[in-house]
């Protein structure tokens, strides 16, 4: 039997499929409301204008070199969409099965681990803004490192509060003299 009449009605169809999903490199991120990319498919495809479609509530700028999977509606190269885009560089390899992590290529991590919640810093400050209220209920909070109370003004230490209270004397009630130190320290 002659699949020859068949193969040319197919060809296009053919040729669609195999022009709806592209593996990429990015080269270029702009931001906007729709996250745009540019990225270079083939050997000499560039596409500039490339949607960067994210999940609800997540967000990140790739870098250059990051890959990326294209889409490509009915084939039509006219018009793209970056469906995902990863970064093998910076993906941590470590996760357990089920844990879960935000990361970036500093190596700042929130993970979501099979022992607990890990936040790392990577050598730089974590903050917390613009909120009336940071309520931690745990039976214990435990510190490494010192606590300073009013940081940005006048405020003492753990330590610096410690060293007053151990060391301060008032007068007696009787009129007497000061009294000892605190018999007992903080």
């Amino acid at each position: 039997m002659d699949n020859r009449p068949f193969s040319k009605l197919a060809a296009p169809l053919k040729r669609g499929l195999d022009m709806m999903l592209a593996r990429a490199v990015l080269t270029a991120v702009s931001s906007g409301k729709m996250q745009v990319v540019q990225v270079n498919i083939l050997a000499g495809e560039t596409k500039d204008g490339v949607e960067h479609f994210e999940p609800y509530g997540w967000t990140s700028h790739p870098l250059p070199g990051a890959e990326a999977v294209v889409g490509f509606v009915g084939g039509d190269r006219s018009h793209g969409m970056a469906v995902v885009i990863a970064d093998r560089r910076h993906r941590p390899s470590d996760l357990k099965p089920g844990e879960v992590c935000v990361h970036d290529d500093l190596k700042q991590e929130v993970r979501l681990t099979r022992e607990g919640i890990v936040i790392k810093g990577a050598g730089l400050p974590i903050t917390i803004e613009d909120t009336p209220k940071v309520r931690m209920e745990t039976p214990l909070l435990e510190v490494t490192g010192e606590v300073r109370d009013r940081c940005d003004s006048d405020g003492r230490t753990m330590a610096e509060m410690r060293e007053v209270y151990n060391g301060h004397t008032h007068p007696e009630n009787d009129g007497g003299g000061p009294t000892s130190s605190p018999n007992q320290g903080m």
